[in-house]
């Protein structure tokens, strides 16, 4: 299976073959640094169209390409609460999708937000399980997105004492934790 090249795309970006892909794990680095290249790339473009300034780190980290922007007043591409980064990740994906044939799990930051959340929401978590330990009761979060509740559950899991649930439908999905 061989998908096309964006006609925007530089003419010596490759398709990704069947034969390509294989299981071995040095086949997939190679693929989750081809990833990030995609990524920079696109975020590159974009940067240079909405004239801001930052530069982009590249990492391979849990088997998913981590891709950073960083720099100063860069505010408006996280937004509110996240949406406009969580959106200029969903494109970022699409793009790299659509070069490779492959879905990509890629997680973007922009100015260090995503690892500061997941601070706050690794200390909330752990908040919650003192106080269901404490109470015996369940407790609802507010809603989160998947990857705000993801953080949740995998310090939920850490905890002895509690587990965690999702419930609820998108956007009001939130997580619930509960005495275990």
């Amino acid at each position: 299976m061989t998908d096309t090249v964006s006609p925007d795309a530089p003419e010596e970006a490759e398709t990704l073959d069947a034969e390509d892909t294989t299981d071995s794990p040095a086949d997939g680095a190679a693929l989750l640094v081809r990833e990030g290249d995609i990524a920079a790339d696109y975020l590159e473009r974009l940067l240079d169209i909405v004239d801001y300034d930052g530069d982009i780190d590249l990492d391979v980290e849990n088997g998913r390409a981590m891709v950073a922007i960083v720099g100063s007043d860069l505010q408006p591409l996280i937004g509110q609460g996240g949406v406009t980064l969580d959106a200029l990740q969903e494109l970022t994906r699409l793009a790299v999708q659509q070069q490779t044939g492959v879905r990509s799990r890629l997680m973007l930051d922009v100015s260090g937000h995503r690892r500061a959340r997941r601070a706050e929401l690794t200390e909330l978590a752990k908040d919650t399980a003192e106080k269901v330990v404490d109470s015996g009761e369940p407790i609802r979060l507010t809603p989160m997105n998947p990857f705000e509740r993801k953080v949740v559950h995998d310090a939920i899991a850490a905890i002895d004492g509690v587990v965690s649930e999702s419930e609820g439908e998108e956007p009001a999905r939130r997580v619930v934790v509960l005495p275990a």
